[in-house]
């Protein structure tokens, strides 16, 4: 029952309450106060991208919303407002500055157990939960012009599972913003799947081919030893880089932007140039290479090419059957407690589950990991129960959790199930033949080597499923 988005608003799906912002009679017990705090914008920049980084942004103000048992939340008070925020039916009017700090406090007793925050294309902003799972805050800047949807998971005080659903758009950019790019990942080691991410400041549309090419042409990635690779456009401001095959182990990567100064186009009748950006450098580890066979129940694990451990696993059963195809460590988490409510299962029923779930490597955005499943043993190595993960012994989790990193390739062979998306859902660019990647670039027809036949055929990214994890 959210509002619609127009403008730059801040819209949370309202659940009936009283005058004094209690719960109405009806509402299922259970609930967590939740202060999301921002920077408003007032027409003009007032969080610099330097700022955000040294979180030296001014103009923060903070709104409290109501997470519910049964998922929605109510505007309960709104410090920048006063009352009149409350008048105004299920819609709070609160321009947020796209390059702003945003953060999601618990005002009371409770646990924060997941935050999710993606916009209107699915691409996911990265933040950081506390260890004390009281506060989560974004590591990455939101982008000007886009619509976000904000999702909580917490628990109150008696451990009743709550959530709230938001949404809010940012300001556009000003029109004297410059075109730049900021690059992932971070600096670090990462493994030989490791995908370039280059995020545009400003969309550049697909129509406009030549621009898009001079784009390509500054945003330069070097390695040593050296490989052929290239750029694909997942969407007008999002550009993926990867080699034709796997980076080799022990690479050096650097990636820097010669946009500065640069005429990329025109936008609305006026130049558009580009602007400084940030270099990035990483590092290639061990090239580690996991590849589940389903139906053969078993994982093998490979590193620089021989094996060092073949793994009795269970992968998805009929209905929830695993995705198919190469995949990309997205990052490990110790442990996570998995819901069959959060994928549609209900309480009561026979799939129901509700459990820790220890050494959880993550391989897609909506929830399926690799991870220790000490209840499934005996069918591990045998049958295919589990709804979507990859399940194994806690021994053989605990050694995958710790030889795996961020980056390295995860396949699933001849499982039944969808074939992994390319971009939606993680890391999905090597399903791509390197025939239908060059096909993204606007470089491409210009590419003068033999190309390589397709690792898997390329299918259109299917709707949301899975937006929690599995088990």
């Amino acid at each position: 029952m959210a509002g619609a988005v127009a403008g730059a608003l801040f819209v949370v799906a309202a659940a009936p309450q009283s005058d004094d912002g209690r719960p109405s009679a009806g509402e299922p017990a259970g609930s967590v106060e939740l202060l999301v705090g921002r920077v408003l914008d007032n027409g003009s920049r007032r969080c610099a991208m330097e700022a955000f980084r040294a979180e030296l942004c001014g103009g923060r103000e903070q709104q409290l919303v109501r997470a519910t048992a049964r998922g929605a939340g109510s505007v309960v008070r709104d410090p920048s407002y006063g009352g009149a925020a409350r008048a105004a039916a299920h819609t709070v009017v609160l321009p947020t500055d796209a390059a702003s700090p945003l953060d999601i406090t618990l005002a009371g007793p409770g646990m924060l157990t997941y935050v999710t925050v993606h916009d209107g294309h699915g691409r996911y902003v990265g933040g950081a939960l506390g260890a004390r799972g009281h506060r989560w805050a974004n590591t990455e800047p939101l982008r000007a012009g886009e619509t976000y949807t904000v999702r909580v998971g917490a628990q109150d005080a008696a451990g009743t599972p709550v959530g709230v659903t938001m949404m809010f758009r940012t300001a556009p950019a000003a029109r004297d913003d410059r075109l730049t790019a900021e690059f992932g990942p971070k600096p670090g080691t990462y493994g030989a799947g490791q995908i370039v991410t280059a995020s545009l400041s400003l969309p550049v549309p697909a129509a406009d081919r030549p621009a898009r090419a001079r784009v390509e042409r500054a945003l330069q990635v070097t390695s040593e030893p050296a490989v052929e690779g290239a750029w694909h456009w997942v969407d007008d401001s999002t550009l993926h880089y990867r080699p034709r095959t796997y980076w080799p182990a022990h690479a050096e990567v650097r990636v820097l932007s010669g946009l500065d100064g640069v005429e990329v186009g025109e936008r609305e009748g006026e130049r558009e140039y580009g602007g400084p950006s940030e270099s990035l450098r990483f590092t290639i580890g061990e090239r580690i290479e996991a590849v589940t066979d389903a139906a053969a129940h078993e994982m093998t694990v490979r590193r620089n090419g021989t094996v060092v451990r073949t793994i009795p696993v269970t992968t998805g059963k009929a209905g929830f059957l695993t995705r198919s195809g190469i995949k990309v460590v997205l990052g490990k988490e110790y442990k996570v407690r998995m819901r069959g409510d959060t994928v549609g299962i209900k309480r009561g029923t026979s799939e129901f589950y509700d459990l820790p779930v220890f050494y959880a490597t993550r391989v897609t955005w909506s929830g399926e990991y690799v991870h220790a499943a000490p209840w499934s043993v005996e069918a591990q190595g045998e049958e295919n129960v589990s709804h979507g993960c990859t399940g194994m012994s806690t021994a053989d989790a605990a050694w995958f959790f710790g030889t795996v990193r961020e980056g390295d390739v995860v396949s699933v062979l001849n499982s039944g199930g969808e074939p992994m998306a390319p971009f939606d859902n993680g890391f999905g660019d090597w399903n791509l033949g390197w025939p239908a990647w060059l096909a993204g670039s606007a470089l491409g027809a210009h590419a003068d080597s033999p190309l390589a036949p397709a690792a898997s055929p390329h299918t259109p990214a299917h709707g949301p499923s899975r937006l929690h994890p599995l088990t």
